[in-house]
């Protein structure tokens, strides 16, 4: 099948000017706006949540095989603990919240509260797992005998067939972020009082997605926490790493910062031709759209079942379902029971936004701080709020191209990007790129009558001229410094953390609080089982049949 040339729409569009000369005229005009408000301090109603994944390892550092713990309640049905790809990859989710440090809190309370239901396990720190035996040694996530457990599963089998299941181990921070409905309102008064505001919502989302794919590799710089991998995890695998001085067990590459984010990572070969636009909620769903429905001939030769009829994969299409798109930002929508969520997207608009493209860091309990999370909100703020012009063919392979970059010689202090048809320096486009997000911080601040906003900024910026602050190169340090492996490093950090989460006591309140989630979503899941009546077969083909909407 001959491969096809990847295009946006707006192909023909060309971006002669720098980013920042379009982007800023609009950012000031929306911060007078904003700052004129202070009495409603909209900024403070900024929602955000953390989905946080983590490998279950035994007290060896050893992938756990034993089953998701009774204690957590059920996988499919807990509304804060599940799992992800394998039975082992524990998902934690806090529920959405204005106050940053109520999220933190949750997500401390969880962990607290797991690492009395697991036993002698830990909880491995890094992203990139370690002590690998193989494909066979991953155990796929098990939900139960209802359909949609049933769904999840094989879901998961698909993606070992497809990727291998040594990629599915990989674990990273998700984080939800949306801002009020009444700072809509008063931009939508000022710009453009004749849409909906609904519309105008999804147009400025996929405006902050476009801006976000242009910036992020400053992400990828400044939070990165995967320079390295155990050699066990590229066993059989074509790689570009080096051994790690005599080190026999760790690979690396010297100035990389998230190996996550590369062709070790969550990337696929199928997926290079799948080109999904941003430029609008249309050419995002009929884009994405394409790849759910239309038979990949590989997948196809696999066959949807093996020779006993047990499902392989959900379908033999290039995605079995939206989350196999390995994007590092998402449109969001929260959907209903048994609704896609393109369907539920195409049907209701945007409702927040989920960048995933964010390491565990080692040297953080949570793998996140406050630190980093008001960065995060800044980032995301400022490319709310600038200006952001469709993306053509040329930016979407130089977004592409400067990810490969950041993430094999991030620290490089002589790296270039592509931006447009020139090359830009990391440092003069990253300081551009802090001096955009000053004036953000600062009326962040003033709505949270705080400073904190431009501190982290002031802080962070420190990193682009000292690269050796950031959380990759201080991971090489440690291993540099102690002499130890990455994966003797990446236990220390876990057994700290341990330490941590068992040092104080869970209050008898929040105990019992998750000891409830964990019975009701047992309860819940016992419910949705006997409730199916439906065959698999048709559940499935009904699922699917809901793609078949008009544009």
């Amino acid at each position: 099948m001959p491969k096809e040339t990847p295009s946006c729409p707006y192909s023909s569009l060309q971006l002669d000017l720098p980013n920042e000369d379009i982007i800023l005229p609009l950012l000031k005009n929306r911060l007078s706006l904003l700052s004129a408000d202070t009495d409603s301090r909209l900024l403070s109603g900024i929602t955000r949540g953390i989905e946080k994944e983590s490998l279950r390892v035994t007290p060896e550092g050893k992938l756990a095989h034993t089953p998701h713990p009774q204690a957590l309640g059920s996988a499919l049905t807990h509304p804060q603990i599940t799992t992800d790809y394998s039975e082992a990859l524990l998902e934690f989710i806090t529920p959405p919240s204005s106050n940053a440090d109520d999220v933190l809190q949750t997500l401390e309370n969880i962990h607290r509260y797991t690492y009395r239901q697991i036993g002698d396990e830990l909880l491995w720190a890094n992203s990139m797992p370690c002590q690998l035996s193989g494909d066979s040694d991953i155990p796929v996530g098990q939900y139960g005998h209802s359909n949609v457990g049933q769904m999840k599963s094989i879901y998961r089998v698909g993606l070992g067939h497809r990727y291998g299941r040594l990629m599915q181990t990989i674990a990273g921070i998700h984080y939800n972020f949306s801002v009020p409905d009444k700072l809509w309102q008063l931009l939508q008064a000022q710009e453009s009082p004749q849409q909906s505001l609904q519309d105008f919502k999804t147009e400025n989302y996929f405006s902050l997605i476009r801006n976000f794919r242009r910036h992020f590799w400053l992400l990828l710089y400044l939070f990165g926490a995967s320079p390295g991998v155990c050699r066990s995890f590229v066993r059989g695998r074509g790689h570009h790493l080096q051994p790690f001085g005599s080190d026999e067990h760790s690979l690396y590459m010297p100035n990389a910062t998230s190996l996550r984010m590369g062709d070790l990572g969550y990337q696929s070969k199928a997926q290079e031709q799948l080109v999904v636009c941003y430029n609008d909620l249309k050419s995002y769903v009929e884009t994405l759209r394409q790849a759910l429905v239309k038979p990949y001939p590989d997948y196809k030769t696999m066959g949807l079942k093996d020779s006993n009829g047990n499902y392989q994969q959900l379908s033999p299409h290039l995605l079995q379902i939206e989350n196999e798109f390995y994007s590092t930002i998402r449109p969001k929508r929260v959907t209903h029971s048994g609704e896609t969520p393109l369907w539920a997207l195409w049907e209701r608009g945007v409702e927040y936004i989920e960048v995933r493209c964010v390491d565990l860091n080692p040297f953080q309990p949570l793998g996140i701080d406050r630190e980093q999370m008001d960065f995060l909100d800044t980032f995301l703020l400022t490319s709310l709020l600038s200006k952001s012009p469709p993306t053509d063919d040329q930016e979407y392979h130089n977004i592409l191209e400067n990810q490969h970059r950041m993430v094999y010689q991030g620290r490089n202090p002589e790296l270039m990007l592509r931006d447009g048809q020139d090359e830009r320096s990391v440092l003069e486009w990253g300081r551009t790129l802090f001096e955009a997000m000053a004036p953000v911080a600062e009326l962040l601040d003033s709505h949270h009558q705080s400073n904190r906003y431009s501190t982290m900024l002031t802080t962070l910026a420190k990193r682009l001229d000292n690269p050796e602050l950031t959380p990759s190169a201080r991971i090489l340090k440690e291993m540099s410094d102690t002499g130890q492996t990455y994966f003797n490093v990446a236990m220390n950090h876990a057994k700290q953390h341990r330490d941590h989460f068992l040092s104080t006591e869970l209050p008898k309140d929040i105990a019992e609080q998750y000891q409830e989630m964990a019975t009701q979503s047992l309860q819940q899941q016992q419910q949705v089982e006997s409730e199916d009546q439906q065959p698999f077969d048709q559940f499935l083909a009904d699922y699917y049949k809901q793609y078949d909407f008009p544009l």
